[in-house]
């Protein structure tokens, strides 16, 4: 097998997947109106104080760019296992965890980047400035690859279980703490006019890291779950 049919390999199931995916537009726009519903309810339920606004900002944006990814997780390999191409995946001759995170690209492209950049337009509602905004959106672009890429583990070891959506959220929600709590250090420290390069070094660390290590136990987990 060569690097040539790999590289097209990949970008075939990329091209697939967001083919799928404006096929089906109105479920691509759920986990995104998620987003912007539950960022735009806490200014009406805490009040339009804004340096009360400006102080939870960081955390408010980003628990819900959290759990708007959980919910869009459910779509990773569902319709694959679902359609029965989960299995063709499996056993083409191209190696399984390059496929996953060809998967999980596409996954990022389709939740993570529209929330990314989403995530500055509301924070103007919360009264950050031009400088922290950056910082945020910087935040979300390194840490929603990480939620993307660590939740396919979980997705690949409950794609086969019925109702697995809440042990879905038990799995994957304590591995996303470390990422929310660099990620809104960066955006406080940046508020606080602090040098934020620790907290961001520790997120690209934990996106290098995701990248390298998590696609081999998800193939491991979508092998066991097809067994």
């Amino acid at each position: 097998m060569n690097t040539v049919s790999s590289f097209a390999a990949f970008s075939a199931v990329v091209h697939r997947d967001l083919l799928l995916a404006y096929r089906h537009r109105a479920e691509l726009l759920n986990p995104l109106a998620f987003f912007v519903l539950v960022v735009t309810l806490f200014p009406l339920g805490v009040g339009a104080e804004m340096a009360l606004l400006k102080r939870i900002a960081p955390g408010v944006i980003w628990v819900a760019a959290l759990l708007a990814s959980l919910l869009s997780l459910d779509t990773l390999f569902k319709s694959d296992f679902e359609d029965g191409s989960l299995e063709l995946l499996v056993m083409t001759p191209h190696p399984l965890s390059l496929l996953v995170l060809a998967k999980v690209t596409a996954h990022w492209l389709l939740s993570g980047a529209p929330l990314s950049l989403m995530a500055p337009l509301l924070a103007v509602m919360f009264g950050l400035q031009g400088d922290v905004i950056g910082i945020l959106l910087f935040t979300l672009l390194l840490g929603t690859p990480v939620l993307s890429l660590i939740g396919a583990i979980a997705v690949a070891l409950t794609v086969g279980l019925r109702k697995g959506g809440v042990l879905l959220a038990i799995l994957v929600l304590p591995l996303y703490v470390p990422v929310l709590i660099f990620a809104s250090g960066a955006v406080d420290a940046a508020m606080a006019g602090f040098p934020v390069s620790g907290q961001l070094y520790m997120m690209a660390a934990l996106l290098v890291g995701a990248l390298t290590l998590t696609p081999w136990p998800t193939a491991a987990a979508l092998k066991m779950s097809l067994a």
